[in-house]
């Protein structure tokens, strides 16, 4: 699948994720017009993610995050009440949004090979989609307090577990050869940060991230053939 068909598939939008996390937010969110509420949450989303990929999440003030989201202290206070509410609601509305997609385009496989093929275009779009998302869970991880690291950990291992399953499906239908399913899985995860951790590498040797796909893609079917 080319990147463009898999956008205009999935019809994913920063407005659509805060559009979903407003509606499972209400309690939390004092301002009851949608599309302004969207609207400013997808200001105040851009403006944390574009501060903590500069210069950290910790080291971000509601200050700062007003001034960069232009929103007065008292309409940001209308949305979230602190930065830990800010974090909480960050880490759920990602990760509930990466996982729901990847697990629906997962389903469409119709093998092992396939569902594979699918996973890893799937994870790579969805990185470009949601770059600074992606990037802020990696750099942010080691600073989150102990809770949330956890289920930082916990969200890693999960994606893992995902490749793992499907070449556990592949080895037990003779699809794949018997190989080690679980570091398998871990050197597919790391690949796939790669992309979006070092884009610039990619850029200057003129990949995109259909090449880049695709080339994983024939590297882990030559792996795994059987």
């Amino acid at each position: 699948m080319r990147f463009e068909e898999f956008k205009n598939l999935v019809q994913l939008s920063k407005e659509d994720i805060c559009r979903e996390l407003l509606g499972e937010n209400r309690e939390r969110i004092k301002i009851k017009k949608e599309e302004l509420a969207v609207k400013n949450l997808v200001k105040i989303f851009d403006a944390a993610l574009s501060i903590s990929n500069e210069k950290g999440f910790s080291a971000m003030s509601l200050r700062d995050l007003s001034a960069e989201a232009g929103l007065s202290m008292g309409a940001l206070y209308s949305y979230i009440s602190s930065k830990d509410e800010l974090l909480d609601m960050l880490l759920q509305q990602g990760r509930k949004t990466i996982f729901r997609i990847l697990m629906e385009r997962i389903a469409h496989g119709s093998d092992p090979a396939e569902k594979l093929k699918v996973a890893i275009q799937t994870h790579l779009y969805l990185s470009e989609v949601m770059q600074p998302w992606f990037y802020f869970f990696y750099m942010e991880t080691k600073n989150f307090r102990k809770e949330e690291h956890k289920k930082a950990i916990e969200a890693e291992l999960f994606t893992e577990n995902i490749f793992k399953d499907i070449i556990a499906l592949g080895v037990s239908g003779g699809v794949f050869r018997p190989v080690n399913e679980e570091l398998t899985s871990a050197i597919i995860k790391a690949m796939l940060q790669d992309w979006y951790l070092k884009r610039w590498k990619y850029e200057r040797r003129n990949v995109s991230v259909e090449d880049y796909a695709g080339f994983l893609v024939e590297v882990l079917g030559s792996y795994l053939s059987a």
